[in-house]
């Protein structure tokens, strides 16, 4: 049997973007401009004259009075490795494509995922306005021990059957949820907005967010890109309260 392994962190790649600022302002030119914006849509935002303040300024007005058709003519592809019960995380947002490993087809590698000493481990507060507060040293002792001792157990259990001829599909269901898994994702600057403003925690935001640690640290690697992608919009979504219009 392979060697366990045991991650603490999320990855998160820019495999491929069509995402410019650009892409709004023509976008929501269209209405009043019509065929004149044909010119600036064949452009890839590097190559335009921007006029900088009055783009900021059509950004931010787009943003603040919430049309947000104009922010879903770009395409981002994200590259995310994470456990799986991130992804199911993930997946509760119906506004990005995804095409997941398949524990079907392949037999999955013996990588878990086990929480860091800085991870936050006491809840405390009620639904909807928790606060996390970091664990004594035997709590994270503990929760370490037995993540790691259940993934072992388990991974095991995995690997007995499959060496003794069991399906692939029906071996996995041994598995727990913090065995790793990668994924391709997929959205526009107004899903992603979406999706920051419920999976991140920052101050400004117009309406607070709880998110679980683990797909924040993922959110904050895919904000990261984003904010370099299109620093107009980035921009109007901060000082809009972080709010997807």
């Amino acid at each position: 049997m392979s060697e366990i392994e045991f991650r603490s962190e999320m990855t998160v790649e820019l495999v491929r973007a069509s995402a410019h600022d650009s892409d709004v302002l023509f976008a929501a030119r269209v209405s009043t401009l019509g065929e004149q914006t044909l010119e600036q849509s064949q452009l890839d935002g590097s190559e335009s004259e921007v006029d900088e303040k009055r783009d900021r300024g059509l950004i931010n007005y787009l943003m603040r009075d919430r049309h947000g058709s104009p922010f879903e003519h770009n395409s981002m592809t994200f590259y995310v490795r994470a456990p799986i019960f991130v992804f199911r995380e993930f997946m509760r947002h119906r506004i990005a494509s995804y095409n997941e490993e398949s524990g079907r087809y392949r037999e999955l590698g013996p990588v878990f995922y086990v929480p860091s000493a800085e991870r936050n481990l006491v809840q405390v507060g009620k639904p909807g306005a928790y606060d996390f507060l970091p664990g004594t040293v035997e709590q994270i002792a503990l929760v370490q021990q037995q993540t790691r001792a259940a993934a072992v157990h388990a991974y095991e259990a995995y690997q007995r059957m499959l060496e003794a001829g069991v399906a692939r599909e029906v071996a996995r269901i041994v598995l727990p949820l913090n065995i790793y898994s990668s994924m391709y994702v997929t959205l526009n600057a107004r899903s992603l907005m979406n999706f920051l403003s419920l999976r991140t925690k920052r101050e400004g935001s117009s309406f607070p967010s709880f998110p679980q640690r683990e797909i924040e640290m993922c959110a904050e690697q895919m904000e990261t890109h984003f904010e370099k992608l299109m620093p107009l919009t980035y921009a109007a979504f901060n000082v809009n309260g972080r709010v997807a219009p």
